[in-house]
């Protein structure tokens, strides 16, 4: 809640300490200015609005420093790396193709780099579901010492050094105080608005086209008992958020969300991810093990492979039956929840290009 200075009754410290928290929203260090008043994203044809986060609501100055921040790379130890060096635009936000990123240390990671689609509709983020909404997940990687690897004291000290920064801050939150949590914050509004709703389906859906045979032949099996994807994958978003062991493996190097929880229940069980831009998130899975859509639909055929924590709707020890043609009507359809226009969004691109 943004409070008016008048109107807070507390000491030096204390004060100082709100405007230098997640709460420091407005009229706190050096010169102020009044931020731009809140606005609502429009969103697609079938989506629930978006949800609103009332400690970090969107503003254009909000979500245009955001996207200067994505795609910063002085919040990176060596300045080489920015969010966006593993989270490319024309691969929907995922790594150009690779299974595990690479580090400013050059280490590899050990889980794929999950594709930023509609992130303002979801809870619990990561595969393993450790951070509790955007403004936690965008506050890991910086520190991350396999990632970008720079502790935020610096991080944030690099910012307020460069000149464009402080006013940028100012225009948003009131003051050109720069605090990782603002910083964050900053970033977690641009992500709410990458939002992808413009696919051949999604036009098909609006009455603007017409499918394909076979996107029209994968979409029934899609949608029906027999290929069973609609459970876990749902419109409109094409995933349920929830965290499923999928029959990967009987035995678990990365037991997923038991790591966070605690629960053997959750042995082996990863966040469900978006089938939006499928086509152009390759390799699959938390670990990249699979690297075409023929693959994946292969495995859910063959039934997978048992464990305690295997899914109900996994068919495993009977597989899905599906013929070669349904294979190849149902990537069909698969590919046409492209979104060429988020792929391409200027909005969403380089700021510094």
């Amino acid at each position: 809640m943004i409070l008016p200075m008048a109107r807070l009754r507390v000491g030096t410290a204390a004060l100082l300490a709100l405007c230098l928290g997640l709460g420091a929203i407005a009229g706190c260090g050096g010169s102020s200015t009044e931020p731009s008043p809140p606005f609502t994203v429009a969103v697609p044809f079938g989506f629930p609005e978006l949800p609103d986060d009332p400690g970090n609501p969107l503003r254009p100055e909000g979500i245009e420093l955001g996207r200067r921040l994505f795609y910063e790379k002085a919040l990176s130890a060596d300045s080489t790396q920015a969010c966006a060096s593993c989270h490319v635009q024309a691969f929907a936000f995922t790594d150009r193709g690779r299974a595990f990123s690479v580090g400013v240390d050059g280490i590899e990671g050990t889980r794929s780099a999950m594709a930023v689609i509609n992130p303002g509709w979801l809870r619990d983020l990561f595969w393993d579901g450790r951070a509790a909404g955007l403004e936690a997940q965008a506050s890991a990687p910086v520190p991350n010492p396999i990632e970008m690897h720079l502790d935020w004291g610096p991080a944030v000290a690099r910012l307020a050094a460069d000149s464009g920064y402080p006013d940028r801050f100012a225009a948003v939150f009131g003051s050109p105080v720069i605090t990782r949590e603002r910083t964050v914050a900053a970033i977690a509004q641009f992500e709410r608005t990458l939002i992808s709703g413009d696919s051949r389906y999604d036009r098909f859906r609006r009455g603007e086209l017409i499918l394909t045979p076979a996107e029209t032949r994968g979409l029934l099996l899609f949608f029906s008992e027999a290929a069973d994807c609609f459970h876990c994958h749902g419109e409109p978003f094409f995933t349920d958020g929830r965290f499923h062991n999928n029959g990967l493996d009987s035995d678990f190097t990365d037991t997923g969300l038991e790591a966070i929880s605690g629960r053997a229940v959750d042995r082996g069980k990863f966040r469900t991810p978006t089938l939006r831009n499928i086509a152009v998130t390759a390799p699959y899975m938390h670990d990249g093990r699979f690297k075409t859509l023929e693959e994946v639909i292969g495995h859910y055929n063959s039934g997978g492979v048992f464990s305690e924590t295997v899914d109900p709707l996994i068919r495993v020890g009977r597989g899905l039956k599906l013929s070669e043609d349904d294979v190849a009507d149902l990537t069909a359809f698969l590919e046409s929840l492209t979104d060429s226009t988020f792929l391409t969004n200027p909005a969403f691109g380089d700021p510094f290009r």
